[in-house]
C-alpha cells in the first residue's frame, strides 16, 4: 500500500467554518520516495470571510484570494476527490491532521456534495506524523532532535522541527513546503526507529488495533496535551455504544473492586474527576498504543506493576457486569449534543444512502442548467439545502431572479451578521481585528493588511444596503 502526505492552507483555524485555499499532496512507495505530487490552488468562496490573523501569517494577498486565474472551490475540490480516488487506497497522513487537516478536507467535500469518509474508507486508512513525532519522543527519545518554543516547551511543528533535523529550506506557510518537510520527518522515523515505524503502520488500521487490544491483557495507552506527555496502563471495557469505533479502557491504576463498591451516583462522579479511571480510545484515529513488554522501563515508572497490572485486568474480563457498569456510568456523564441548524455542523448528522450517492454522481456529471432538476431527487434534506447553495456560487445564472435575490440577502446576513451571534467569522469582527493588526505593523505586512481592510471595508458597504 502507497502513502499519501497531504497539506492544507487556509483561510483560517476554525475548522467547521473555514476554507481551504491550497492543497498538496505527494504519493509515495513503502520506502517513502516519491511516486507523483499533486498541488492546486483556489479563491475564495463567497460566503467566506478570511481571518486577518491567518493572511497575515501566510501571507496570502486579497489579489491571491479573488484571482480568477484560480480555479473555484467546487472545482478545485472535483481534483481532489479524482486524484484522491485515483491513488487509493492509501494511508494517508498529515501532520496534525487528526485535529486539523482532514476535519477541513472533509468538511470540503462534504459541501461540495463528495463522500466525506474519503480517506478512512473503500481500503483507505491514515495516521498522523505529529502523533508520530510525540510518540518517538516519548518512547524512544534519541531518534529526533525537538527543539524547545520560546516557552521553554518541546515544539513538534514542521517549521521548527523539520529544520532542527536536517531539513533545509523548509517554506512554512506553503502546503506543498509541509508535505515535503513531512516525508523527511518520516523518512527519519522509518530509519532509526523501525518498530515505531511498524507500528505507526499497523494501527493506521482500525482493525489492526481492534484485534491488538483483544489480544492483550493490557496495554500502554499514550497521548499528548498541550505537548506534555502522558501515559496509562489500560484494560478493555468494550466498544462504545454510540460510536462503534471508540473502545472505552479502564486505568488499572485504580483498583476496580474498590470503584465498584460505589453506588451509581459515587461511581459517576468518580469517573467524572481526573485521573479519569475510564478513557477512550479512538481505534480509527491512529492511537498511540503498545504492549507492556515493548514498554520502555522510563514510562513504566509511577504505574502500577506488571503483576498488579494484569490480576486488576483479569478481574474486569472475569468480571463483564462490572466492565459494563463502568462503561455506562461513563456514557451517563456525557452530554446530549443538540442538533445544530448551521449546515456545516450538521456533517456528522448521518451517512449517505446509496440513492443519494448515485443521485449525487448525476449532479456531477450534468450540465449546470441540468442540476437543479436533481436536488430533488435527493433524500437528505442537508445534501438539498448544499446543493442549492452550491449553485447560487458556481452557476447563479441557472436560477430563478426571485432564488437569486433569496440567496443575495441570506449570503448579506450571513457574512454581516451581529459578533457572537453566530459561530463563523463575519465581517464586522474581521474589521475589527484587521485595524487593531493595522496598529502594531508595519512594512509589507502593513500594506497586505491595508489591501484586506479595505476590502472588507467594501464588502461591508455592498453588503449593508441587503440587510437593511
Amino acid at each position: 500500500m502507497s502513502f499519501v502526505f497531504y497539506d492544507t492552507e487556509t483561510t483560517g483555524t476554525d475548522t467547521t467554518f473555514d476554507q481551504i485555499l491550497q492543497f498538496a499532496a505527494i504519493r509515495t512507495d513503502t520506502d517513502l520516495n516519491e511516486i507523483e505530487r499533486f498541488e492546486i490552488r483556489c479563491r475564495l468562496m463567497p460566503h467566506i470571510v478570511p481571518s486577518p490573523g491567518a493572511m497575515r501569517v501566510t501571507g496570502v494577498s486579497v489579489a491571491q484570494l479573488l484571482d480568477p486565474q484560480l480555479p473555484s472551490h467546487y472545482e478545485m475540490m472535483r481534483a481532489i476527490h479524482t486524484k484522491l480516488a485515483s491513488w487509493s487506497p492509501a494511508i494517508f497522513i498529515g501532520h496534525n491532521s487528526m485535529s486539523f487537516d482532514e476535519h477541513l478536507l472533509r468538511q470540503a467535500l462534504y459541501q461540495t456534495l463528495h463522500p466525506v469518509y474519503l480517506t478512512n474508507t473503500n481500503g483507505n486508512c491514515r495516521s498522523d506524523s505529529l502523533r508520530m513525532v510525540q510518540a518517538v519522543s516519548y518512547f524512544a527519545p534519541n531518534t529526533l532532535s525537538v527543539p524547545i518554543d520560546d516557552r521553554g516547551r518541546p515544539s513538534f511543528k514542521l517549521d521548527r522541527l523539520a529544520p532542527a533535523n536536517g531539513f533545509a529550506d523548509h517554506d512554512a506557510h506553503d502546503a506543498m513546503g509541509d508535505v515535503l518537510a513531512m516525508i523527511h520527518v518520516c523518512r527519519l522515523i522509518m530509519e532509526r526507529a523501525d518498530g515505531h515505524w511498524s507500528s505507526f503502520l499497523r494501527f493506521a488500521q482500525k482493525a489492526a488495533v481492534d484485534a491488538f487490544l483483544q489480544e492483550e491483557e493490557f496495554v500502554t495507552l499514550a497521548d499528548f496535551y498541550y505537548g506534555k506527555p502522558y501515559s496509562w496502563f489500560v484494560a478493555p471495557l468494550g466498544l462504545n455504544p454510540e460510536n462503534g469505533a471508540e473502545l472505552l479502557a479502564f486505568d488499572l491504576a485504580n483498583d476496580p473492586s474498590e470503584l465498584s463498591c460505589l453506588d451509581d451516583a459515587a461511581l459517576s462522579a468518580r469517573l467524572a474527576r481526573s485521573p479519569k479511571p475510564v478513557r477512550g480510545i479512538r481505534m480509527n484515529a491512529a492511537p498511540i498504543i503498545q504492549s507492556f513488554d515493548e514498554t520502555p522501563p522510563h514510562i513504566r515508572l509511577g504505574k502500577p506493576d506488571e503483576m498488579t497490572s494484569r490480576q486488576r485486568a483479569a478481574a474486569l474480563k472475569a468480571n463483564p457486569a462490572l466492565s459494563q457498569r463502568f462503561l455506562q456510568a461513563y456514557l451517563s456523564m456525557r452530554e446530549p449534543v443538540e442538533p445544530s441548524p448551521h449546515l456545516e455542523q450538521q456533517i456528522y448528522g448521518g451517512f449517505t444512502g446509496n440513492a443519494d450517492l448515485s443521485a449525487l454522481e448525476r449532479f456531477h456529471a450534468a450540465p449546470w442548467a441540468a442540476r437543479p432538476d436533481i436536488l430533488p431527487n435527493l433524500g437528505d434534506a442537508r445534501l438539498r439545502a448544499l446543493g442549492q447553495r452550491l449553485i447560487y456560487i458556481e452557476a447563479p445564472e441557472v436560477l430563478s431572479a426571485a432564488d437569486r435575490a433569496r440567496f443575495d440577502v441570506a449570503l448579506a446576513r450571513r457574512v454581516m451578521a451581529e459578533e457572537g451571534s453566530v459561530p463563523w467569522l463575519t465581517i464586522p469582527k474581521a474589521i475589527i481585528d484587521t485595524q487593531d493588526m493595522l496598529s502594531v505593523s508595519d512594512g509589507p505586512e502593513k500594506e497586505l493588511l491595508a489591501g484586506l481592510y479595505a476590502y472588507l471595508r467594501a464588502q461591508a458597504d455592498s453588503y449593508s444596503a441587503l440587510v437593511a
